[in-house]
């Protein structure tokens, strides 16, 4: 064997091992950048779990209330109906909810839209009758219905970081090569 058949063979393995080095590189990429999102995802399942405990403490408060307000504000029954028809379409549309699908988020989006003008019309109803919000027991539900509200709205705010975060992680280049290699799809913020 001469040393230029050698010389041949050593640059022949060389070069496959640079070509297995590269393509070992760029797998190892594939997976770090697909666990990074998967992360990313799993911090939006936690933070939607925060918003949902916070909706389901908001349904607990809801329906006292509005019992302890029914017998006072007999004539504005509808108004009242309308505050838990509109938390049952919202829990309708949370227990529908497929996670990162923006067609049922946009649903619950909708049904807590729903919600917050029927709590607004609500709010004004008990404006018009200052005296029953100095009753011991409406003016409790009230002041715990404002507190999971402020806690709802800040789980709300942390579900929305954690979306932006994942969608920035999702487009920026070169991670945005893996959207169609593993199906992923930009998630929406309520």
């Amino acid at each position: 064997m001469s040393w230029e058949t050698v010389a041949e063979f050593v640059a022949a393995v060389l070069s496959h091992y640079w070509l297995g080095l590269m393509a070992a590189v760029a797998v190892l990429w594939m997976l770090g950048a697909h666990n990074r999102l998967m992360r990313h995802r799993a911090a939006i399942v936690a933070a939607w779990g925060q918003l949902d405990e916070q909706m389901k403490r908001r349904r607990e408060v809801l329906p006292p209330l509005v019992d302890a307000l029914r017998e006072p504000l007999a004539a504005e029954a509808p108004a009242l109906d309308a505050v838990l028809e509109a938390q049952a379409q919202l829990q309708r549309a949370v227990d529908a909810l497929k996670p990162l699908a923006a067609k049922s988020l946009a649903e619950v989006l909708h049904a807590e839209s729903r919600l917050t003008s029927a709590q607004t019309r609500l709010k004004a109803l008990l404006e018009q009758h200052p005296e029953l919000v100095q009753r011991e027991d409406i003016a409790g539900w009230m002041q715990t219905l404002k507190d999971v509200q402020t806690r709802k709205d800040v789980a709300r705010h942390v579900f929305n970081d954690a979306v932006n975060a994942y969608n920035q992680a999702l487009l920026q280049y070169p991670t945005r090569l893996l959207k169609p290699l593993f199906g992923l799809r930009t998630a929406v913020t309520l």
